[in-house]
């Protein structure tokens, strides 16, 4: 699925390549020349990934990931620490601010678009194609389609997202506020109780076939997707 990133690079002609090749691969690009602007951006909407140029005018690209890594809000966020420091103990540093990865100058197009997949498919394999399969449901996000045990389930388009994210992070409890930034998206202002009605949704579609106990209300908590059967029978 294309990902939206925000790319903090200063030199003209190398954020226009990055970013041509980007969009290309199928990515909405976010462009910044410095940390402060990448923080204006990134307090309207969080992206699913920063790729960050380490040398940046003003603060750095260290400080600023340093800053990201400090602030609950984006300290989740998946960073790619670009840069023409290829010194060990320069890429153990970015390692060690908290970056996912580390692409040294120059690099091939084709090399960070694989290195961004991985990252994603690591730190929020709810932004891939990958199809995932759980206790029988199987989801693709590159169909659009849900089955269950082969039978295919018609879902809304924001219960679609919603079963997605939650069977990519499965067996993890997740708040409303969590599942309104994951699934909404952070700059989107709805009530929390409306998690609740779309998962009421969600639940109504799986349970002809049996299978809206994979979607469980933890008490006082949220909810998470599991394949286990709760000792206590989820409250509906």
């Amino acid at each position: 699925m294309p990902a939206n990133i925000l790319l903090v690079e200063d030199e003209p002609a190398i954020q226009e390549l990055i970013a041509a090749n980007l969009n290309r691969a199928g990515h909405h690009v976010v462009r910044a020349a410095d940390a402060e602007s990448a923080q204006r951006i990134v307090r309207e909407a969080l992206p699913d990934l920063i790729l960050l140029d380490w040398m940046l005018p003003g603060a750095s690209g260290i400080e600023f990931a340093r800053r990201l890594r400090a602030d609950e809000r984006t300290r989740a966020i998946p960073i790619i620490m670009l840069t023409a420091r290829g010194e060990e103990q320069d890429k153990v540093t970015g390692l060690e601010t908290g970056a996912d990865d580390y692409i040294t100058k120059p690099f091939s197009p084709r090399e960070l678009v694989a290195r961004i997949k991985a990252v994603l498919r690591r730190r929020a394999p709810q932004t891939t194609e990958d199809a995932v399969e759980l206790g029988g449901l199987r989801l693709d996000p590159g169909t659009h389609r849900v089955t269950a045990e082969g039978k295919v389930l018609t879902l809304g388009p924001t219960e679609f997202r919603l079963l997605h994210f939650l069977m990519t992070h499965p067996e993890r409890v997740h708040s409303r506020a969590q599942l309104l930034d994951q699934v909404w998206g952070d700059h989107v202002f709805v009530e929390e109780r409306t998690v609740d009605v779309h998962i009421r949704r969600l639940r109504s579609v799986l349970e002809p076939d049996g299978f809206d106990a994979l979607v469980q209300t933890v008490r006082g908590s949220g909810y998470r997707f599991s394949t286990q059967t709760p000792q206590v029978p989820a409250a509906r």
